[in-house]
């Protein structure tokens, strides 16, 4: 089995405030607990016995988009955690910019829910070959 590799708080609110100085927006954490929920739910599903890197990469999305821990960029900050998470874990999100855009807001406008954001990210991915 393949042991997986998470992102920590300070790993998500480093790329929130990137993208907020790159992109602009509003800075801060507007709640502490949703975050904490936001990071806890890819976690608790594991424990829970679930192995599919798609659910666990559309659980950090999902929950941080929906969520809303930050004052601004929750929807920058959850595509990059699901990138990253899956970046780290060997896999790459192939879609234009376009096909990307339509999913995140259509996940934060509730259009699309966190199995339809599982699917997403299964369809758009692929692997990476892992360091030695």
């Amino acid at each position: 089995m393949i042991r997986l590799k998470w992102l920590s708080r300070q790993a998500i609110e480093n790329m929130h405030d990137e993208q907020i100085a790159e992109h602009g927006g509003l800075a801060g954490l507007r709640d502490a607990n949703a975050l904490e929920t936001s990071l806890a739910r890819p976690l608790n599903k594991a424990a829970y016995g679930e192995t599919d890197i798609f659910v666990l990469a559309a659980a950090y999305l999902y929950a941080i988009v929906r969520n809303h821990p930050f004052v601004d960029g929750n929807k920058r900050t959850g595509y990059l955690a699901a990138f990253t998470f899956l970046y780290i874990n060997c896999y790459l999100i192939n879609a234009d910019n376009a096909q990307v855009v339509a999913f995140v807001l259509d996940v934060a406008a509730g259009e699309i829910d966190e199995e339809g954001a599982t699917r997403f990210l299964r369809d758009f991915c692929i692997p990476l070959n892992p360091s030695p």
